[in-house]
């Protein structure tokens, strides 16, 4: 039976580009490689059919006699070069892609050797003041360490890791794969090429060990929740000797019973009585910095924000310090005596029938009537 066309096959033009026919051969690998089709006869071939044209197209001088002879230019019963197997340099480069996306990237990779430390985070919990102002604070992090009793090595005292007998110290195992011989990490070393046949009693060969360290750590002044600290080296020690990683420390800022914090700003709600919002007054408000007088102006309305200047906070990252907002609440006073009450109800007659003394509530009832009217 005649041989298809290779360009047919990949479904792209004769004049396509290295990056389209490896684009396609992937395309088409992906689709019917036999570890997706068990039992599928027909895409097998179609997989071997795919191969078989990449690896001509792939290369050259093949693809060159393929586009001047046919298939009797890469035949090698024709006299041609014909497809060397599979082990052309072009298409283990694609093989390799392909079997990165089937095996998750699991194609042998690197021998093994000494590996960093993972990096470790811990949440430091603040108060507002503290993180305005800066501290020193004094942490305990369980982390990984090198083993003192071996250095480090995992082997007992007196001995020494050697090459290990299932993959021949490269750290690296054939496996089989469908009808495909793919390297993988081996699964007795894992990777490093040694092993360990007579352990450390302190590690139980791991090179590490569990512990506490205590560290000092500088926060500085304006720092916010997320904010983090890094303290280089100070993570899990590296593996086989490699370096250690880094600890992150994050910041969290604890509510706090009077201020909210927003950036560079802080708020806060300050109640007064309606006697003072009627008819002024000045009160002590709070800062981080003390006690501050504030002036309250006649007529003073729930809502109003009153700022002081540079009484918020001084970011960590530069810059001069916020302002402190003070909301103010008119507090409705409770638990009223008899005279209070008798009081309250002579100033409520007196204000019967003027309306310029509640703007507000006279404007929203005409915006009621006007409502309703419109019903």
């Amino acid at each position: 039976m005649a041989k298809r066309d290779y360009y047919e096959i990949l479904g792209v033009e004769r004049g396509a580009s290295e990056g389209d026919l490896k684009k396609a051969y992937r395309r088409l690998a992906m689709k019917y490689h036999p570890d997706r089709n068990p039992d599928d006869k027909a895409a097998e071939e179609k997989f071997k059919e795919a191969n078989e044209a990449y690896e001509v197209l792939s290369d050259a001088s093949k693809r060159a006699a393929y586009d001047q002879y046919g298939h009797a230019g890469v035949d090698p019963q024709m006299g041609g070069g014909g497809p060397g197997g599979m082990g052309g340099a072009n298409f283990s480069d694609i093989f390799g892609d392909v079997f990165s996306d089937f095996f998750g990237g699991a194609r042998g990779g690197s021998r093994g050797g000494p590996q960093r430390g993972s990096d470790l985070r811990y949440t430091l919990e603040l108060d507002l003041e503290e993180a305005v102002r800066g501290t020193n604070v004094t942490i305990r992090v369980p982390t990984l360490v090198n083993c003192k009793v071996c250095d480090g090595s995992g082997a007992k005292k007196g001995s020494s890791p050697v090459g290990c007998p299932t993959c021949g110290g490269i750290g690296q195992v054939r496996m089989q794969q469908g009808f495909f011989s793919v390297q993988q990490t081996c699964p007795r070393c894992h990777g490093s090429g040694k092993i360990i046949p007579d352990p450390c009693e302190a590690c139980h060969g791991q090179g590490r060990v569990e512990e506490h360290k205590t560290l000092s750590v500088k926060v500085p002044a304006g720092v916010d929740t997320g904010d983090r600290i890094r303290l280089s080296g100070e993570g899990e020690a590296g593996a086989l000797g490699g370096p250690a990683g880094d600890l992150y420390v994050v910041v969290n800022v604890r509510e706090h019973a009077i201020f909210q914090r927003d950036g560079r700003d802080l708020f806060c709600e300050v109640p007064i009585g309606f006697v003072d919002a009627a008819l002024g007054g000045e009160l002590e408000v709070p800062t981080l910095d003390g006690r501050v007088k504030l002036k309250i102006p006649e007529g003073t309305q729930t809502g109003k924000l009153f700022r002081l200047r540079g009484k918020g906070v001084a970011p960590v990252r530069g810059g001069g310090p916020g302002d402190l907002m003070c909301r103010v609440a008119v507090e409705t006073p409770v638990n009223l005596d008899k005279r209070q009450r008798e009081l309250l109800e002579e100033f409520r007659g007196s204000l019967k029938g003027n309306s310029s003394h509640s703007p507000k509530a006279s404007g929203w009832f005409e915006g009621v009537k006007r409502f309703f009217g419109d019903l």
